[in-house]
């Protein structure tokens, strides 16, 4: 039996004046290192402004456990402002929002972690709601309101959870650090559930213990903060603004949205077979799309889309998630069974000399197999969105040919995609020399790929970019 995993769980409190609370808690938090899944235990304390003593006892406190990093702000800039300071001071595998006013129970770490030890989850909420050992009674409005914003949150979010309110939440740290959070006050809950909805991740819920305080005993949220989750809900349904920079360009962040994924893929599809190599795969967004095969290599170079690829897809025994470069040679046994097609939708139009990387997917690629390239098109749209990608050129159908011919492919077919795209990219890369597309013209792309992927064929101008179909032939090396 193989042993179970263990994680380095970085531990992150924010603290507004809970002097009396704060030893307890941490004390709390110390007794699970050691538990299942928990190798190591590291606790981010960001203190947020305390007046009442709290940064004195947090200072003895750190000086007394090695694991302890503690943090001050100068002023108070609210719960999501110290959740993401202790986020960019967190090294753990796995990163947990821990509240300090004992209304939460570190016992539960064993439980909230599983999901994510089993390889099930990449998110995992603690609900107050399911069937927990116990629960303290609340005052009913209180916990109407939390069930009301839980339900207008599902609905945007097309999530179906019974506590997004919860405090009790687990990230893997690479995909929590990939999230920018935005918001201000008690806004966190929100946008954060908002934004892992978008991204599609794994989102398991496991019931906790809840010891609620009262307002009398120090319980710090109001109706007040309820309006404003209210806004947070309705501002990151309309926005999407789910990536921290770098980790995602202007052209990642289009192919990131559904319904244009879901055109592309369908084009893509019918070309595939059983063994499939794709180049920058990114989150995966397309990886999905087009399993399951006998075989799947999904690669990329950044360590963020590694992660959450092995995430995703590590628990299938058909999918290995690498390490590869376009610009340089890989090892001779990365890829076996040699794949029958390669799929590259990112990534050559980037090279400063694309030769050498068809070369080694010629050789890469199984004889008799199809390469599929996505490459931008029409050298005249190059503007200042390729600068900030960037692109190194804007391909013409007789040099993608010739490129393809040169390295020993035979090309089969090659097809313009998304004309509706160009009006948008001319506009912004060459008109107002834009170096990002804006959100709000994003969703509304999105929003109508419906029409354009019936019109595209019918417009009278060529795509943004070419599909490119090319086999290696079954019985010929490259010349």
């Amino acid at each position: 039996m193989a042993p179970t995993p263990s994680f380095r769980l970085s531990v992150v409190i924010p603290v507004y004046n809970e002097r009396f609370t704060l030893a307890t808690v941490v004390e709390q938090v110390l007794r699970q290192e050691g538990k299942p899944g928990i190798a190591a235990i590291q606790i981010v304390i960001v203190d947020d402004g305390s007046t009442d003593g709290t940064r004195d006892i947090l200072a003895e406190l750190a000086a007394r456990h090695p694991q302890i990093v503690p943090i001050y702000h100068q002023r108070n800039q609210g719960k999501t402002g110290a959740i993401r300071t202790g986020i960019e001071h967190a090294d753990g595998d796995l990163i947990l929002f821990q509240d300090a006013d004992l209304e939460y129970d570190p016992n539960d770490y064993p439980r909230l972690l599983q999901p994510i030890v089993d390889g099930h989850a990449d998110v995992v909420f603690g609900s107050r709601y399911l069937g927990a050992e116990y629960r303290r009674i609340l005052p009913f409005w209180h916990s109407i309101m939390n069930w009301g914003l839980t339900s207008l949150s599902n609905m945007l979010t097309n999530l179906h959870l019974t506590d997004m309110e919860t405090c009790y939440k687990v990230f893997r740290a690479p995909i929590l650090k990939s999230i920018p959070l935005r918001s201000s006050g008690f806004g966190l809950e929100p946008e954060i559930t908002a934004k892992v909805a978008k991204r599609n991740l794994r989102i398991f819920e496991v019931p906790i213990s809840y010891r609620g305080r009262t307002y009398d005993e120090g319980k710090k949220i109001t109706w007040k903060d309820g309006c404003w989750a209210l806004f947070y809900m309705l501002k990151y349904w309309l926005i999407d603004d789910c990536y921290r920079e770098p980790h995602g360009d202007v052209l990642h962040q289009v192919r990131l949205a559904p319904r244009f994924s879901a055109w592309l893929a369908e084009l893509i599809r019918p070309f595939l077979a059983a063994r499939v190599l794709e180049i920058g795969a990114g989150i995966g967004n397309l990886t999905s799309r087009f399993l399951p095969r006998e075989a799947y290599f999904a690669t990329d170079t950044e360590e963020h889309y590694l992660a959450t690829l092995q995430s995703r897809f590590g628990h299938d025994g058909r999918v290995k998630v690498l390490r590869f470069d376009l610009a340089a040679p890989p090892p001779a046994e990365l890829f076996v069974p040699a794949p029958d097609t390669i799929v590259c939708l990112r990534g050559l139009e980037r090279l400063d000399d694309d030769r050498p990387a068809l070369a080694r997917l010629f050789e890469i690629l199984a004889p008799g197999g199809s390469l599929i390239l996505l490459v931008p098109q029409g050298p005249h749209l190059f503007g200042s969105l390729d600068e900030a990608v960037p692109h190194r050129r804007r391909y013409t159908r007789t040099e993608i040919t010739a490129r393809l011919e040169e390295a020993g492919f035979r090309l089969e077919r090659l097809d313009d995609f998304n004309r509706p795209g160009v009006v948008g990219w001319w506009l912004y890369g060459k008109v107002w020399r834009a170096s990002t597309l804006d959100r709000l013209p994003m969703k509304v792309y999105e929003h109508l790929v419906w029409l354009f992927r019936r019109i595209d064929r019918f417009l009278p101008w060529p795509g943004l970019s070419l599909i490119a179909v090319a086999r290696k032939p079954a019985s010929q090396t490259r010349p």
